[in-house]
């Protein structure tokens, strides 16, 4: 289908298509974390080592996310979104049929295959529909819609786990894909950029690269391997992510274009969106087990505490363009990071005997920065793409997002279980491991403000307006 014809005949409704995506894709997330206890329980899991359910979804993703942009490139963003929204419905399924851990985990996989090209997919086809002068309030738009999923999520997976079973967060999927399904047939243009092949060498590197490290980052948690196990690891990671450098210089088309690092704003949005997000990421996983496994509160309890977050995140989001236009990129990010960082370290405060009413203030400011956070970072690293590149820059700053996600996850996880087993810290308490684990997130967020501070004061205006 002709790439001009489409762009005449925008339907008004795209980003509300791309706005399903997300909500579809944050439901899941949201709703899934306050149900973990829950669902370790009745599958017989350990539940301070459920991280893989979250970690296999957020690295399959990010494994993909390349292909999706060929795929759409190649195939029409029409297409693939279809099959994108089919797969994570059929996945959802499968999650809701799920008998044992092990099944859960591939059945995530198979949902993040259709979560890997759904997301990216609608927003390179917002990319393309859009001249940057509307983008940013297009994306803010875009996520706002998408934030009722976070709204939602934790008090309703929390709800169902304690009146029904576990199996309906999946199976509530099911009816929203189908919708969505529909919707993109009058709806989803038809996008090509045809011409490229694919990358079949560049993916197996740079995918041996990426498991390699995240199964680094599992397993480091763990005692009961030898010890040149978690080395020997780390070293094929390097050795793979070398390989596929060395690979990518030698060919036109690789899976991921190096040289789009050369875009300083979208370098430092992708470094920052990574070192942020190794934070940002941790707590929807942790909070939730911090205030059932530590405190023994239910699931219903903090699925409510959780929502305050969120809330505060929309409120938030409608003032993002006019922070970003009033003291541009740099400042806003630079500030914003030194105060989410020490907003992570506050959820160390709390113990067993403190009312929930008085971790409002701290969730409150929480979902305020982090919204500032996440839109600042996003707009910032796709401030100076051209269209050439705009499908390559989209896909990077997407596998970014998805690896800090996976990363944060495996991060925290190997951190409450480093200190939970240093009994001199922390005496083997579940409690003190999970406050040591939430000041040490919080200084990683600290120091991510070194890299916004690497951004020129004009960086971005032509996006936020700032002079």
């Amino acid at each position: 289908m002709d790439e001009n014809k489409e762009t005449l005949n925008i339907s008004p409704k795209l980003p509300w298509l791309a706005a399903m995506a997300m909500f579809m894709q944050s439901l899941d997330a949201t709703i899934l974390n306050t149900a973990l206890p829950t669902i370790a329980k009745d599958l017989n899991h350990s539940p301070l080592s459920m991280q893989a359910v979250v970690v296999s979804y957020a690295l399959t993703l990010a494994l993909l996310i390349p292909v999706s942009g060929w795929l759409s490139d190649k195939y029409g963003t029409k297409r693939i979104f279809s099959i994108a929204v089919f797969l994570f419905t059929l996945g959802s399924l499968a999650c809701a049929l799920s008998t044992s851990y092990s099944l859960l985990v591939y059945s995530r996989i198979l949902q993040a295959i259709g979560g890997s090209m759904m997301v990216p997919v609608s927003r390179l086809a917002l990319l393309y529909a859009y001249p940057k002068s509307k983008l940013l309030g297009v994306m803010n738009f875009v996520t706002m819609p998408g934030l009722v999923g976070p709204l939602i999520g934790p008090l309703l997976g929390g709800w169902i786990v304690d009146i029904s079973t576990w199996h309906w967060i999946f199976l509530i999927n099911i009816p929203i894909g189908v919708v969505g399904l529909i919707f993109t047939q009058y709806v989803m243009p038809n996008f090509t950029r045809g011409g490229k092949n694919f990358d079949i060498i560049g993916f197996f590197l740079f995918s041996a690269a990426l498991i390699a490290l995240s199964l680094f980052l599992e397993i480091g948690e763990g005692s009961s391997f030898e010890w040149w196990v978690i080395p020997s690891i780390l070293c094929l990671a390097i050795a793979f992510g070398g390989l596929y450098i060395l690979y990518s210089k030698r060919v036109n088309y690789p899976i991921i274009n190096l040289n789009l690092f050369s875009i300083r704003t979208l370098r430092i949005g992708l470094m920052g969106n990574l070192f942020t997000r190794l934070g940002i990421g941790s707590v929807p996983f942790l909070l939730p087990q911090m205030l059932q496994i530590a405190f023994l509160h239910t699931s219903t309890e903090s699925g409510m505490i959780m929502m305050v977050s969120a809330i505060s995140t929309i409120i938030a989001k409608s003032q993002v363009v006019r922070l970003v236009h009033r003291f541009g990129y740099k400042k806003i990010l630079i500030t914003n990071t030194i105060i989410l960082g020490f907003v992570i370290s506050m959820f160390a405060l709390p113990d067993k005997a403190t009312p929930l009413y008085l971790l409002i203030p701290i969730l409150v400011i929480y979902g305020a920065v982090n919204s500032i956070q996440m839109t600042s970072m996003n707009t910032i690293s796709l401030a100076d793409l051209t269209p050439e590149v705009a499908s390559g820059g989209n896909s990077l700053l997407a596998i970014t997002q998805q690896l800090s996600m996976s990363f944060g996850v495996s991060v925290g996880a190997m951190i409450l279980r480093t200190t939970e087993s240093t009994t001199w810290l922390t005496g083997g308490d579940i409690e003190s491991s999970f406050r040591y684990t939430f000041l040490i997130l919080g200084v990683i967020t600290l120091l991510a403000s070194l890299i916004f501070s690497q951004l020129k004061p004009g960086d971005g205006e032509q996006m936020s307006g700032h002079k």
